[in-house]
């Protein structure tokens, strides 16, 4: 009984010495690591994209999704001829970002930051040409929702031209031209970089 009592020691030793060789520790709590953090695939599939819209204009909205920006195809019910008309077009464009995302893009990670009650309007008459604006001051909205409306203006017929949109605020501040960069889409939390606004040109004094 003494030779098995010692022999077994002799192995209860050893183990722990091999334990403790491969760097394992020995413990009585059990770990609980957690699930495994899942991928937010941030992409819709043909039928998904629409939404439950089936009719209307092809239009383009910037979502968030993953901490970025996304493109998201949708349909508005704007009339055709609404393209042509940059107020109307941001109007709808509007609408779709304060819309919540639907079903199947609220599966894919997609949200949206912009928030109601909020309008968008013509600029003035001493703004310059393509001017749009808000019934907020762009500055007062939070940083995502300036850069979702900034790319989604920006990458439309709403556009003032080379990825960029005038937009001002009901304040008597003049509007400003923002763009829409891979930078902001990347990082939609920063602000919008701004690009300098062309004066309209005044008309010669006459008599």
């Amino acid at each position: 009984m003494r030779t098995f009592g010692r022999t077994g020691a002799l192995v209860a030793a050893a183990l722990t010495l091999v334990v403790s060789g491969c760097g394992i520790r020995t413990t009585s709590v059990p770990v609980d690591a957690g699930a495994a953090p899942s991928r937010v695939p941030c992409s819709l599939t043909e039928d998904g994209a629409t939404g439950a819209a089936v009719q209307g204009v092809p239009v383009r909205v910037f979502l968030v999704c993953g901490s970025q920006l996304e493109a998201v195809d949708r349909r508005s019910p704007l009339p055709e001829k609404a393209g042509g008309d940059p107020v109307r077009t941001a109007t709808g464009l509007l609408a779709q970002l304060l819309a919540e995302p639907s079903e199947s893009e609220r599966q894919a990670g997609f949200t949206t930051a912009v928030r109601g009650p909020l309008a968008v309007s013509g600029g003035r008459q001493d703004d310059p040409a393509g001017t749009l604006r808000l019934s907020r001051q762009p500055e007062d909205l939070a940083p995502t929702a300036l850069s979702q409306l900034v790319c989604t203006f920006a990458e439309s017929s709403a556009s003032a031209g080379g990825h960029t949109v005038l937009l001002g605020g009901p304040g008597a501040y003049p509007p400003k031209r923002y763009r829409c960069t891979t930078e902001l889409r990347e990082r939609p939390e920063s602000a919008p970089p701004t690009a300098p606004v062309t004066a309209p040109a005044t008309a010669p004094a006459t008599g």
